[in-house]
Parts: C-alpha cells; sequence; structure tokens
C-alpha cells in the first residue's frame, strides 16, 4: 500500500477509452466497495447504495443512451478550460482543453453554438469501453436528524466517492466519475434498465479499468498560500 498522501497527489481522472477486456479483479473491486463501506457519513446513516454492473449487455445499453450536454455545460466548461501547459500551470485551476472533444474546445463552443446532441457520444463511447460500472445511488430517507436539505449526506456522498477512488488509485485501476447518469431522463431510462426503486436517486456512476492510452499527467492545484489563512481571514501566511 503507498503511501497515503502519494496516493491522494497521484490520483487523477481517466476520462479516455479503456480496454473493455481487461477485467477488474473480483478482489479488487471487493476492496474498491469495503473502501466505500467504511466512509464517514452523517450520523453514520450509511446513505447510499451501489449497483455493480459488469455485464457487458447491460453496459452497452447504458452507454447507447442519449447525453444531452446543455448549452450552458458548453458554454461554462470552455471558460474553464487551459490551451497549453503553460496556461493551466498560470491558472492553477480547471482542466486542459485536451481533455474533450474538439467541438467542446472551439469559440464556437463559448458562443453558445454547439448543441449538446452533436457531442453526447463521447459519453456513450467512454461508458461502452468500462468493464465496470458502479451505478452510487443516494436515499434521501437515510439523514442525520432535523438536517432537511442534507448537506452533510451530499458531503457523506462525496466522501464514499473519495475512499474509493483512492483506494482504486492505489490498486493501479483508473477512476472516472460520470454525472450524466444523473440527469432526469437518463436517470430514469437507467433505472428502468437496473429496477432501481422509485425513491432512490443516481448520486452519480464510476467507470473502473484500465485506459487503452494513460491519461494525460499534468495536474495542477493552488498553493498552500492561495486558500489558507491564519486567524482572520485574508491573512496569508506561507506555511
Amino acid at each position: 500500500m503507498q503511501d497515503i498522501l502519494s496516493v491522494i497527489q497521484e490520483r487523477q481522472s481517466a476520462r479516455g477509452l479503456y480496454d473493455p477486456k481487461h477485467r477488474v479483479a473480483r478482489q479488487d473491486l471487493r476492496k474498491i466497495l469495503e473502501a466505500a463501506r467504511w466512509a464517514p457519513t452523517a450520523h453514520n446513516m450509511q446513505n447510499f447504495e451501489i449497483v455493480i454492473v459488469d455485464d457487458t449487455t447491460v453496459i452497452e445499453a447504458i452507454g447507447n443512451l442519449t447525453y444531452p450536454l446543455s448549452t450552458t455545460f458548453i458554454r461554462e466548461n470552455y471558460q474553464q478550460l487551459s490551451f497549453s501547459e503553460e496556461e493551466l500551470l498560470r491558472k492553477k485551476v480547471g482542466l486542459p482543453a485536451s481533455h474533450f472533444p474538439p467541438a467542446l474546445t472551439t469559440p464556437a463552443a463559448a458562443r453558445g453554438e454547439v448543441t449538446g446532441e452533436q457531442e453526447n457520444s463521447f459519453v456513450g463511447r467512454a461508458i461502452k469501453s468500462s468493464p465496470v460500472l458502479l451505478i452510487v445511488l443516494y436515499d434521501p430517507a437515510r439523514r442525520a436528524p432535523a438536517s432537511e436539505g442534507d448537506f452533510l449526506g451530499i458531503i457523506s456522498l462525496g466522501c464514499a466517492m473519495e475512499n474509493m477512488w483512492l483506494m482504486a488509485a492505489s490498486l493501479g485501476i483508473a477512476f472516472h466519475v460520470v454525472s450524466a447518469l444523473s440527469g432526469d431522463e437518463v436517470e430514469k431510462e437507467v433505472k428502468g434498465l437496473l429496477d432501481i426503486p422509485v425513491a432512490l436517486k443516481i448520486a452519480f456512476a464510476c467507470r473502473l479499468g484500465y485506459p487503452v492510452t494513460p491519461p494525460a499527467q499534468l495536474r495542477v492545484r493552488r498553493d498552500l498560500e492561495d486558500f489558507t489563512s491564519h486567524n482572520h481571514f485574508g491573512n496569508r501566511e506561507k506555511m
């Protein structure tokens, strides 16, 4: 097992295609799920269920769904892209344009002239290349007392995600969070395919596998002094 900070620093999102024939070992998948099991959750309500999808015909069916991207997503995504390593290193936030299909990285995208229908297919291709999908469900009935809105419950789902991601990274397994399955229309179709009860919500899905092409290595973060204050907000001191 790697040093935990090294795993955190090296963890990344593998957005590209995976090798569908390179299966995730059952014992490794169990470790990833065990990591989710021990995630901290508000009031220990363990407010999630996970559907493991490794049947290729079911994965194919999910990948064949339509995943429309909103004009707002396309426009705001463009605004957050960097088009060179130098720009990404200077900004310290956002993603390289190379992570997205060409149509989403042109000035036309910024002007809202690219439709989601034109560029939804890359989501489906990515899903269909995955040997395993984990569909993480949110149970709004399991919440801490006096927590209308369940803000801490949503944080709990993030804790489960992070635990699984770090375990996968420590095992050398790629991990990619797919939020497209939680869109209203798509969610209905996925819930129908997987017999998911109406009361449960799809929080997110994650792809597990082994990339055909290793993901880009350049990753950026703000410096500690960019987001920490000492005793009073804005009092920046070097750690």
